[in-house]
């Protein structure tokens, strides 16, 4: 394989990267393929208010690092792709601290029992007080960090892009355990943040393979392949799992970019349920309804108790939407162009349609409350609202 990849699906430059090439996460249109589906005519059965905006930061650059906005004790935490921080009052939208974190920062900013955590393109990890910014630590993986640092049990742990989770103590930066997977020789760009429950992390892989690791030692509980790379080319033996899981009670729901979207059991990984759907942004749940936009755009809601379909929207197809997330009875994404959609979460139908502005959304918008937060990837962070 020649060190750059041009994939006519996939943008982005393909980076070799410990043996392995990644390739961007946003899709385009230039190879003759259909374009973005037309945005259609609605009547607006909600009026969605934009409450404030603010500058948060230089945005991301062309190295796509992962940020979005982090909710913790009414604020809201941004970083840029310099390595700044800033935290915004989630009401007012008045920034309320601003620190340098001296280094290129590629996830983060989380907070997380009164850590300020976030990783960086050089392989750094770094924790920080988030009152003032100081740094108590910063200690070295084995390559860049893409998915946010989780803290659990007096560990933090992070995930670095060449396969890599380590475990590392909160308290002094020493390192306790790593787990090592290989990764295949062509990914997507990006890893899916670790997920951790009573004192166990679960891992989605590029290979398709979710695994559960005991946070204490790194030891492996057990591993569940969700989708086979299979094909004739390394382009169709794609089978990350990038975007975010979600944990409800006694299961564990994720989406394959290879097309299978499933429910496992937490205890043993057993798998309980599978449907045919492809999506490398992830899974949002709210009570036993699960969202999920796939791979062509098309917009799915399901029961999470057993995968049957309650309705599906294709009426976006190839606007390149965000993971959507549950605002009360509405479902919210936002497209390439800056469209943020509402839909009804009974039926599916167009209920309001507000732009962000002319940017792209860096990642999915978050929700805290009646509230939703979007940051775009120029760093403009702004918070919306349905009125009345």
């Amino acid at each position: 394989m020649t060190p750059m990849l041009r994939a006519t699906l996939l943008v982005g430059l393909a980076l070799t990267l410990v043996g392995c090439q990644t390739i961007g996460g946003w899709f385009t249109r230039d190879d003759g393929t259909e374009p973005p589906a037309e945005l259609v005519d609605f009547d607006s059965t909600i009026n969605v208010e934009r409450v404030w905006s603010v500058n948060a930061g230089a945005g991301m650059n062309r190295s796509l690092p992962n940020f979005r906005p982090f909710h913790d004790d009414g604020l809201i935490w941004v970083g840029d792709h310099r390595g700044r921080i800033v935290a915004v009052d989630a009401e007012r939208g008045r920034v309320t601290r601003r620190f340098d974190s001296d280094m290129e920062l590629s996830a983060g900013p989380t907070v997380q029992d009164g850590v300020l955590l976030a990783g960086s393109f050089d392989g750094d990890l770094v924790a920080m007080d988030p009152e003032s910014g100081s740094t108590r630590w910063r200690t070295r993986v084995s390559s860049e960090v893409l998915s946010f640092p989780v803290l659990h049990d007096g560990v933090v742990i992070a995930r670095s892009i060449d396969g890599r989770t380590f475990g590392i103590d909160a308290e002094d930066g020493s390192r306790l355990w790593v787990y090592d997977r290989s990764v295949p020789a062509l990914t997507l760009r990006g890893t899916s943040d670790p997920l951790v429950r009573a004192g166990r992390a679960y891992i989605g892989h590029d290979d398709g393979m979710v695994v559960a690791l005991r946070v204490s030692d790194g030891s492996v509980l057990w591993e569940q392949r969700v989708s086979v790379p299979e094909g004739r080319t390394e382009l169709d033996r794609l089978a990350d799992i990038d975007g975010p899981m979600q944990i409800v009670g006694s299961e564990l729901y994720l989406v394959t970019y290879r097309g299978r979207l499933a429910s496992l059991a937490l205890e043993s990984g057993r798998i309980l349920w599978v449907r045919d759907i492809a999506s490398a942004r992830g899974v949002s749940v709210q009570r036993t309804r699960l969202a999920v936009t796939d791979s062509d755009d098309t917009f799915h809601v399901l029961d999470r108790r057993n995968g049957s379909t309650e309705w599906s929207n294709s009426e976006m197809a190839r606007r390149e939407l965000t993971r959507p997330v549950f605002l009360g009875d509405h479902l919210v994404t936002i497209d390439q162009e800056g469209y943020m959609h509402w839909l009804d979460g009974g039926d599916g139908s167009f209920a309001a349609r507000v732009r962000i502005g002319r940017n792209r959304p860096a990642d999915a918008p978050i929700t805290v409350g009646n509230m939703i937060y979007v940051l775009d990837e120029e760093g403009s962070l702004t918070a919306w609202r349905v009125r009345g």
